[in-house]
């Protein structure tokens, strides 16, 4: 494991906005770039496999949004990795929605000793996330200050976005991946060597047909959406943005009325890929992104099913709602040029009972147990009413 990450970011009241706020280096301008916002949805597609031969030998797939646990090969020009405990370290800020799916699939699966974890500062500029929650302001095991470091170690001309999660290849410091969608899956599938005993399968082979129709939407009219709005550069596009997000947030509403998982009776990626952005719904997007016509504590199903899912191991103890706010409101210049922190919303709340239990099932199924207690060193730094 690494060794642990000591200070801890500095409380909303008194933090200093970003340094670099109308510098060479600002975000102004990033993040609103038209009218409607497009994510780039190109990455470095590598893949870290179990058996290395086969991938590279299998047929080519198509690049995916979603990603799928059921490709046997990889897409033109990407390469394949070895399955090697302790080779890779998984770069993943708390405060990001994408990385954070990541941090939760490698705790559920109990691979924290297998694959390192780095975890960089809630702000960054327009160059890089930066490994600024330790005294010296480098990462312990990679020594970089910066995560773009890792991306020019690798490719001194890479033209995209520094983005995480970035799982990153020790000897050499170079990034293999940050293909989040991908990602998440072969740490199911291709890391089930080295998975804890009790594990829990996040994939199921007899509802993955049905999952993954469930996953794109999820991920095109909710994750993305929310960022649709936010990002938007026009009233029409706002306008048509929001209709959307809250038609699937409907959707997901109606749902979960009599189910207690995206799924039916247990978790699986699909949850994992929705709490992400459910956990961040009021501290940020309601506002922030104007997402407001609803607040999650307003959409009964969807609050209690969010709080069943903060309230098993894996999911809520991994948050770090600090960061999470930190990082909307300091990095996203375009939409909040003041760069003030809120000091809400409440959070006990998320402790409260959820009630789920009369769907039945469980979080884990017959088998399958919860993951141990977090190390200390991986516990969250900021606020999180699981941790005091």
């Amino acid at each position: 494991m690494a060794p642990a990450q000591e200070r801890t970011t500095e409380s909303a009241d008194t933090a200093d906005p970003q340094p670099t706020a109308g510098t060479e280096h600002s975000t102004a301008g990033a993040y609103v770039t038209g009218e409607e916002f497009t994510r780039d949805t190109n990455y470095i597609e590598d893949r870290v496999v179990a058996d290395v031969d086969a991938v590279r030998a299998a047929a080519k797939e198509e690049s995916s949004t979603i990603g799928d646990p059921r490709i046997a090969g990889l897409t033109e020009g990407a390469e394949a990795w070895p399955v090697e405990a302790g080779r890779y370290r998984l770069v993943a800020a708390r405060a990001c929605p994408w990385a954070h799916r990541s941090i939760i699939v490698r705790r559920l699966l109990g691979l924290e000793d297998v694959i390192s974890l780095a975890t960089p500062g809630p702000v960054h500029d327009v160059r890089s996330w930066t490994f600024d929650l330790t005294e010296d302001g480098r990462d312990p095991v990679l020594g970089t200050e910066r995560l773009q470091e890792n991306y020019f170690a690798r490719f001194p001309d890479y033209p995209r976005g520094i983005t995480v999660p970035a799982l990153v290849d020790i000897p050499s410091g170079g990034v293999v991946t940050n293909n989040y969608p991908q990602l998440t899956f072969d740490l199911s599938t291709q890391w089930r060597a080295h998975h804890r005993e009790g594990a829990p399968d996040l994939i199921p082979t007899d509802l993955i047909q049905d999952m993954l129709p469930v996953i794109k939407r999820i991920f095109t009219e909710v994750n993305n959406g929310v960022y649709r709005c936010g990002f938007a550069g026009s009233q029409r596009a706002y306008s048509e943005a929001y209709d959307r997000l809250f038609t699937a947030l409907d959707w997901l509403e109606d749902r979960l009325a009599d189910r207690r998982y995206l799924m039916g009776e247990h978790i699986t990626e699909a949850d994992v890929r929705l709490f992400t952005t459910l956990v961040r719904f009021d501290p940020v997007y309601h506002g922030h992104f104007k997402c407001n016509r609803t607040k999650l504590t307003e959409m009964p199903n969807l609050w209690a099913y969010a709080r069943d899912l903060f309230q098993t191991p894996g999911f809520g103890d991994t948050v770090d709602f600090d960061q999470i706010k930190r990082h909307y409101y300091v990095v996203h210049e375009d939409v909040n040029p003041t760069q003030i922190v809120p000091e809400g919303p409440e959070l006990g709340s998320w402790l409260s009972a959820h009630g789920r239990e009369r769907l039945g099932g469980s979080p884990f199924p017959e088998g399958a147990t919860a993951p141990s207690p977090l190390a200390a060193e991986e516990i969250p730094p900021g606020a999180n009413p699981l941790h005091g």
